[in-house]
């Protein structure tokens, strides 16, 4: 993978994995879990006909709906009942799209220098096994309730390749896309009374990029002081999210899917 682009092909990505492809031409990137037998575990907004908050709050995320058949896995878009976390093939989920795959343990140079967020952090990853655990463990027990900004698919992701978990929730989330979103208006903000001593267009122009990037860093989980590593089994009641699951179905249930 290259400074600019962390593009690879089908055969280079291995079994716990996170990867992500763009929707939109490239507005948004889409991330997920690669847990082999060319399938992943990944998370939308989920689908309750009970409730319209999630759909109204996220609506262009409606653009990850599953496809309604797949011709080639019976099991493509399991998922259970209320639940955002879903199985597809790899097809299904990057649509025709590009493949890519996130970076961890990157040097704070390296992370400066990739100045689109969602691309890579400096957090160490757990090993595969640990990985897809946690992946097909949340696909049995859920993932709560989506949230761009606090709880997207790429905090799922980096939840399952890290097991980090920020303490305080009132805030941006492990996300490196929403962090950009935020790092955004907030460098031209801060950069803005600087004009005045700079006033040369290039020279704001710098403060503003560097300023972007380093709100960026700040909030990247490899560098945040308010995160805590929590085991997935105890995920669900840390936050609220229900009684979690049995872990020995589950496991029954990880290899049966991954080998269909």
């Amino acid at each position: 993978m290259g400074l600019l682009s962390n593009r690879v092909e089908r055969s280079e990505i291995k079994a716990g994995d996170h990867i992500y492809t763009y929707r939109a031409v490239f507005a948004y990137s889409h991330h997920g879990i690669f847990v082999g037998g060319s399938k992943v575990v990944h998370f939308t907004p989920r689908h309750d006909a009970n409730s319209s908050t999630e759909t109204s709050a996220n609506s262009y995320e409606e653009k990850y709906d599953l496809p309604s058949s797949c011709p080639t896995f019976p099991d493509c878009g399991f998922r259970q009942p209320n639940s955002g976390v879903v199985l597809t093939c790899l097809d299904c989920f990057l649509r025709n799209g590009s493949l890519y795959s996130f970076e961890y343990g990157v040097t704070p140079s390296v992370f400066l220098a990739k100045v689109r967020g969602g691309t890579c952090t400096t957090a160490m990853p757990d090993p595969p096994e640990t990985v897809i655990h946690r992946a097909m463990y949340l696909l049995q027990n859920g993932f709560g309730n989506y949230d761009v900004f606090q709880n997207n698919c790429e905090d799922f992701a980096l939840y399952c390749k890290t097991g980090l978990l920020i303490v305080e929730r009132s805030g941006v989330g492990r996300s490196g896309q929403a962090s950009s979103i935020v790092g955004a208006p907030l460098a031209a903000l801060l950069s803005s009374p600087l004009k005045l001593l700079m006033p040369s267009p290039i020279g704001v122009a710098t403060v503003t990029a560097g300023m972007y990037c380093m709100s960026r860093y700040a909030t990247d989980i490899g560098v945040r002081s308010d995160v805590i590593k929590v085991a997935v089994e105890e995920l669900a009641v840390n936050l609220g999210w229900g009684e979690g699951g049995d872990e020995e179905e589950d496991n029954g249930v990880t290899d049966q899917l991954i080998a269909m």
